[in-house]
C-alpha cells in the first residue's frame, strides 16, 4: 500500500508540474477535479454558457461572441468541435481563483477541458475578450480530440495554433517587430525540441517573454499555412487524430521541424543562414 500510494503520489506531483509549465490555459489536474461547478447557471438562450450568479450579462456578452468564434475555430482546425461545449463566466476573482490555480490569468482551460473566463475580461481587459475567447476554445478544441495540452504536441504549437486562429488572441502585447528582434538576437523557440510530461519548451526557458513567445509561435504557425495550406491541413488533422507529431510534420512537408525553423528564421531576419544544407521550397 505504501509503495501504491507513494507512485499514485509522484504521478500527481507530475501532473500539476507539467500543467504549471504547459500554457496559458493550463492549471493543475488536482484542483480541477475537486471544485464542483453546480453554482454556475446555464444561460437561457445558450446553454452552452454558464454563469456564477450575478454575472449573466457577461454570459450574454460571451453568447453573442460564441457563434463567430466557434466558426473561427472549427475553420481554424478544419473540423467541428467533437464534444459540446461549456464555458464558465465567473463574475468575482473569488470565482475564478477557485477554479483556477494560476488567477493571474484572464481565461483557462482546465485538464477536464472545461473553459473558466475571468471578470477582468468583461472590465479591464474588455477589448480582449474576442480574441481571448477565440484563443481558449482553441485550446479546447485540440484539447478535446488529443489530451488536454498533451505533452507529446509542443507547447509552442498549442500556443502558436491558438493565437493563429484567434488572430492574435493571446499575442497582442508583442509586435511581429520586436518578435524578430528576439530571433536577431538569438532567443527565439525551437520547433524541433521535444516537449516532456515534466519539461515544456515555453518562453520563460528560451529567454523569451510569454507575448514574445507566442508571436513567434503563432508567426511559425502562419507561415506554414501560407506556404502550403492543404500541407499544413494534411499536418494539423494527422496531429488532431493523435498521429506522432514529428512524423506527421516530416510526412506532410517533406522536411524536418528543424529545416523547416531554419528556413522559417531566416525568412524573419534576413539572413542567408541556411547554406548548401536548405531545405527544398514547401510546394
Amino acid at each position: 500500500m505504501i509503495v501504491n500510494a507513494s507512485a499514485r503520489g509522484v504521478r500527481m506531483l507530475l501532473l500539476v508540474t507539467a500543467s504549471v509549465l504547459s500554457g496559458c490555459a493550463s492549471v493543475p489536474g488536482l484542483q480541477a477535479t475537486l471544485k464542483p461547478t453546480g453554482q454556475f447557471v446555464p444561460l437561457e438562450s445558450d446553454a452552452r454558457v454558464l454563469f456564477e450568479p450575478g454575472a449573466k450579462d457577461y454570459a450574454l456578452q460571451v453568447a453573442r461572441l460564441l457563434p463567430q468564434a466557434v466558426a473561427e475555430v472549427e475553420a481554424g482546425h478544419y473540423r467541428p468541435f467533437p464534444e459540446p461545449l461549456k464555458i464558465h463566466v465567473c463574475g468575482s476573482d473569488a470565482c475564478f481563483a477557485n477554479h483556477v490555480a494560476t488567477p493571474n490569468l484572464s481565461a483557462a482551460v482546465v485538464p477536464n477541458n472545461r473553459l473558466f473566463l475571468a471578470p477582468r475580461l468583461f472590465a479591464a481587459e474588455s477589448r480582449r475578450l474576442p480574441a481571448i475567447l477565440t484563443h481558449e476554445l482553441s485550446h479546447l478544441h485540440l484539447g478535446q480530440q488529443i489530451g488536454h495540452f498533451s505533452h507529446t504536441v509542443p507547447a509552442w504549437f498549442h500556443e502558436g495554433l491558438a493565437a493563429q486562429v484567434s488572430h492574435g488572441g493571446g499575442a497582442e502585447f508583442a509586435s511581429e517587430d520586436e518578435s524578430r528582434q528576439a530571433m536577431r538576437e538569438g532567443r527565439r523557440f525551437e520547433p524541433e525540441a521535444r516537449d516532456s510530461l515534466d519539461a515544456r519548451n515555453r518562453g520563460e526557458r528560451l529567454g523569451l517573454s510569454t507575448h514574445v513567445f507566442y508571436r513567434q509561435s503563432m508567426m511559425f504557425v502562419g507561415y506554414l499555412k501560407q506556404m502550403a495550406e492543404e500541407k499544413f491541413r494534411d499536418f494539423l488533422l494527422a496531429v488532431e487524430d493523435r498521429a506522432d507529431f514529428e512524423l506527421s510534420f516530416g510526412r506532410a512537408f517533406d522536411m524536418d521541424l528543424a529545416a523547416a525553423g531554419r528556413r522559417f528564421f531566416a525568412a524573419q531576419t534576413g539572413a542567408d543562414t541556411l547554406g548548401a544544407n536548405a531545405a527544398p521550397d514547401i510546394r
